[in-house]
Parts: C-alpha cells; sequence; structure tokens
C-alpha cells in the first residue's frame, strides 16, 4: 500500500513540476504525458459530483476492507487489497490537497488520461476476482 501511493505520488509530483498543464509530451509511440485534473473517479467516471466520488469511494473501501477482514488468512489476498488501498489512498490525497486528482498518461482512440493510482485501482480489483475464483475451487 505505501510502494503504491509513494509511487503515485512521486509520479505525480514529477508530471506537475516538468509539464504545463494542459500540455502533452510523447512518450512512446501511441502513449503521450498530459497534465490534466480529474474530478471523477478512476479514468474520469462520475466526473464533476465531488459528493458521489467521495461516497463511492467510502463505501468501496469500507466493502473492501470488511471483505479483507473476513478473508485475511486466504492466499493472495494482501496483494489487491494493499493496491487498491494504495491507489484510492494515493488519489485520496490529490483530493485533499487540490480538489481533483492528477491524471498524466495518454493513451490513443479516446481514451481518458489516468495515473499510477487508477494502475493499482484496475489490477488490484483483477487481481482481487482471482484470488477470489481460485479460492471457490474445490481443493484450494
Amino acid at each position: 500500500m505505501a510502494s503504491v501511493v509513494a509511487a503515485d505520488q512521486l509520479s505525480k509530483r514529477l508530471v506537475e513540476d516538468s509539464i504545463t498543464r494542459g500540455d502533452e509530451r510523447k512518450l512512446l509511440p501511441g502513449i503521450e504525458l498530459v497534465n490534466t485534473r480529474n474530478q471523477g473517479v478512476a479514468f474520469g467516471f462520475f466526473p464533476g459530483s465531488h459528493t458521489a466520488v467521495t461516497i463511492v469511494i467510502a463505501l468501496a473501501l469500507v466493502v473492501l476492507l470488511v471483505y479483507f477482514a473476513r478473508n485475511s488468512t486466504r492466499p493472495l489476498i494482501w496483494l489487491p487489497t494493499g493496491m487498491l488501498l494504495g491507489g484510492a489512498l494515493g488519489n485520496i490525497v490529490d483530493r485533499a490537497r487540490q480538489g481533483a486528482v492528477t491524471d498524466f498518461v495518454k493513451l490513443p482512440l479516446g481514451w481518458p488520461p489516468f495515473n499510477l493510482a487508477d494502475v493499482a485501482i484496475t489490477l488490484g480489483i483483477l487481481i482481487l476476482f482471482l484470488a477470489v475464483e481460485r479460492a471457490r475451487q474445490p481443493g484450494r
């Protein structure tokens, strides 16, 4: 969790310090770095509704923590929980500091910009689903 928060905050500060807000820089073919703000949740969903976003995040974290508390001995459960909490906390720090989240990775085909916290949340959800599914299989 701490590693995700640290990497997320460091990467956002580097982007904020090196790219003017609204500018774009090519990183690799098809991948650009941008400096933009997002008031929604991951990948720009639910933009502009600060109260709704806060409620959705709080509910999701409560559900995650309850699930984790009830299943903390399951293999692989620590990794996705840490990734999800770290990603959520990384974006919460931005919301508290500036009222919006800094996003900076822009992919082609109109995909909304995102950040490392969003990546950690997405991967955390995938790994959590795999861990839950693995636990449901007989003989595990």
